[in-house]
């Protein structure tokens, strides 16, 4: 697996922006958070958040590149969204 020197910066200012609105706004407050809920909250403000910002969301936490993510864990990232009721139909 491939690290990324800074994952905070995996995300963009538009998402960085919609976190601090949840209260995040570190890699520290990311971590201490389940990326699958805080996906569901952002989903639930920001209807057109695609499924690669939960990517991203795992990746910063995981210190990875949100392409690696999405490669390496689709099946079972796509199995819990659809537990959420998220899934992509």
């Amino acid at each position: 697996m491939t690290s990324t020197p800074n994952p905070w910066h995996s995300l963009g200012p538009r998402s960085r922006g919609h976190l601090a609105a949840l209260g995040i706004e570190s890699v520290e407050a990311l971590k201490a958070r389940d990326a699958f809920e805080v996906y569901a909250q952002l989903k639930a403000r920001w209807p057109e958040a695609s499924r690669n910002l939960l990517y991203a969301l795992l990746a910063v936490q995981e210190g990875l590149d949100w392409r690696e993510v999405a490669r390496e864990r689709r099946t079972e990232i796509l199995l819990r969204l659809d537990a959420m009721g998220l899934a992509p139909r």
